[in-house]
Order: structure tokens, then C-alpha cells, then sequence
């Protein structure tokens, strides 16, 4: 049995209903957008992020789940979905999980109003049912996502990223969202309780393993879905970069950066360039950070009670970091 299908067990019935109330909440009147939101659920991913809510409720609530908990999957997966459209109009991306992406097939103006839209049908569905908590919980993981991709803009043109910097990116840009997952699914079963702050923190350590993990596929040899070195390519300083370049002589700090600023297109220099991490720790010190932030996501699992729920979280805390792509 594949992983994900191991970790789906105890909320399968959970994921079932909820792709049909999740269909549902992006119906509209308009015929165009039924046929775009209808592309959009029939190409979905592994849906980790109603897998975290659910398996959270059910975690920190003895296995119970409600309508409340429902409704923040469904707007957690909007908003998503919404950011998603939004960036490949950004990145200029016609590629969306091997399939076309929206601004592909329909062009950017039409995939930027796809996103609004999903926006603000996930913003309405919280307020239409007077989920407050839930929006606030929802809002402020958009706020920090739209800065964090804005500070990592205004960093990469300097390329001047200390290490507190570059955690700041991952937190705000990829972390903050599976919090928000976590922090949700808590948050719509036992509101006002420090679980869900402790859950909040929780989603938000595995986030930062799940980045880092990313970025070290740009120093791998294996095919994982986007090639080696593209980050380099793309000037974006990940974490055994930084390492590297704060750990190395003046001269080769030097080299560094006029090759990831000016030599980022040449196959052979980024080769080097990526040789030259590997050979300072800079890999090895990537991994030992995502450990530990993965070491912490366990740690507060364990002050819960065995349950297929908490079993679950930790294969997929452990999965999070084994991932081969």
C-alpha cells in the first residue's frame, strides 16, 4: 500500500464526503467557470491539506469530526487552489502537476479572476456560517504567504539572505499554510484551547522540514518532477547555499555569488556550483536542520495519546522528509 493511501486510512470516509461538499463549494452560475473549477477538482493532488485538518480534529477530539470541520478543509483547499492559479500566472507557468495550467489553457486574465474568485468563495464560506475563529486562522496564513513570497523577491535581487531571513521566507511562504491546516482542524473541534495553538505549531514545523526537503532535491541526482540546479538557475537562495556561503573564504564567497547572479544559465558552473555546496557541508547541514524541525513536529505528537490518528500524523511527518519528490 503507497503511503499516502496508509496515512488516508482513518479519515477515509472524512475524504470522501469531503471532495463532494469541496465540488459543491465552488459551484456557480456562470458556465465558464463550472467548466474551469470542474478541470481544476478532476486534477487535484494528493490533498495533504484537508488530510491534516481532518486527521488533527480527529487527534486532539478522541475521533470526532463536524460540519465545522468540513468547512475549513473546503476553505483551506480554495484558498490553495487560489494561490496555485495565481502563481503559475506569475511564474509564467503553462505546467500544473503535469497537466496544463489554467493561464495555459485559458490565459492569464481569466486564471487571475479564477483565483479571486476561489478566494472569495473560501472567505464566504466561513462567513456565511459564522466561522470567525476559523477566518482569522485562514486570513492571516494569506497575509503571510503574499509577504513572505514578496520578501524573498526583494532578498534574491541583493542575494544579502542571513539564515534568520531564509526561515522567515519558508515560514511565511510554505509553512504558514499546513499551520493554518493544522491550526483548523484543532481550532473547529475544540475551539479556544491551547491545542489549537499547539496543533498551529505543529503544521508549522513540519512546513519548514517540508521546504528544506525541497530545496535539497536541487542538489540531488535523482529525477523528482523539476531538474537540478534550477533553483540556482532561478537565484533563489536555499539552505545549504547559505550555509555555504557563510562558511566559506572571501574569494570563493565571491565566486558564489557572481555565479548564481551571473553565470545561473551555465550548466557547467551551476554543476560546479552545486559541487562546491556538497564539498562544505552544506547538504549535510540542510539535512541536520530539517531533522530537527522534524524531531520537534514529533515531539508534540508524543504528548498525545497512541491512536490511528496520531499514527497517521507521524508517517506523515516521516513521509514529509523520505518524500522522493
Amino acid at each position: 500500500m503507497k503511503v499516502v493511501e496508509q496515512i488516508k486510512l482513518p479519515i477515509i470516509d472524512e475524504m470522501e464526503l469531503f471532495e463532494k461538499k469541496f465540488s459543491d463549494s465552488m459551484s456557480s452560475k456562470v458556465a465558464l467557470l463550472n467548466r474551469i473549477t470542474h478541470y481544476i477538482v478532476n486534477r487535484k493532488g494528493k490533498q495533504m491539506r484537508p488530510m491534516f485538518v481532518f486527521l488533527v480534529a480527529k487527534l486532539v477530539s478522541g475521533g470526532e469530526v463536524n460540519e465545522r470541520t468540513y468547512r475549513g478543509a473546503s476553505v483551506i483547499e480554495l484558498i490553495h487552489t487560489a494561490t496555485l492559479v495565481h502563481d503559475d500566472v506569475v511564474d509564467d507557468s503553462n505546467r500544473r502537476r503535469g497537466f496544463f495550467s489554467i493561464n495555459a489553457l485559458w490565459k492569464n486574465k481569466i486564471a487571475v479572476l479564477v483565483g479571486d474568485y476561489l478566494l472569495s468563495k473560501g472567505l464566504l464560506l466561513s462567513i456565511d456560517y459564522g466561522d470567525f475563529d476559523l477566518l482569522r486562522i485562514i486570513s492571516v496564513a494569506v497575509r503571510e504567504m503574499s509577504e513572505g513570497e514578496l520578501l524573498q523577491i526583494e532578498k534574491a535581487r541583493k542575494l544579502d539572505i542571513t539564515e534568520e531571513i531564509y526561515y522567515e521566507i519558508i515560514r511565511q511562504k510554505t509553512a504558514t499554510l499546513i499551520a493554518a491546516c493544522c491550526g483548523l482542524g484543532a481550532c473547529s473541534v475544540v475551539p479556544e484551547t491551547e491545542d489549537v495553538e499547539k496543533m498551529r505549531k505543529f503544521g508549522e514545523l513540519i512546513g519548514m522540514a517540508f521546504q528544506i526537503k525541497d530545496d535539497l532535491f536541487d542538489y540531488g541526482d535523482t529525477a523528482i518532477g523539476k531538474p537540478t540546479g534550477i533553483d540556482i538557475k532561478e537565484q533563489k537562495m536555499t539552505l545549504p547555499l547559505i550555509y555555504t556561503l557563510n562558511n566559506c573564504s572571501k574569494d570563493k564567497r565571491k565566486w558564489l555569488i557572481n555565479s548564481v547572479k551571473n553565470h545561473n544559465k551555465d550548466k557547467k558552473r551551476v554543476k560546479e556550483v552545486i559541487a562546491f555546496v556538497k564539498e562544505s557541508g552544506g547538504l549535510e547541514y540542510g539535512i541536520k536542520i530539517m531533522n530537527d524541525f522534524k524531531d520537534q513536529a514529533l515531539s508534540i505528537l508524543s504528548e498525545y495519546p497512541n491512536s490511528d490518528y496520531r499514527s497517521s500524523l507521524e508517517l506523515m511527518v516521516n513521509y514529509v522528509i523520505d518524500r522522493k519528490k
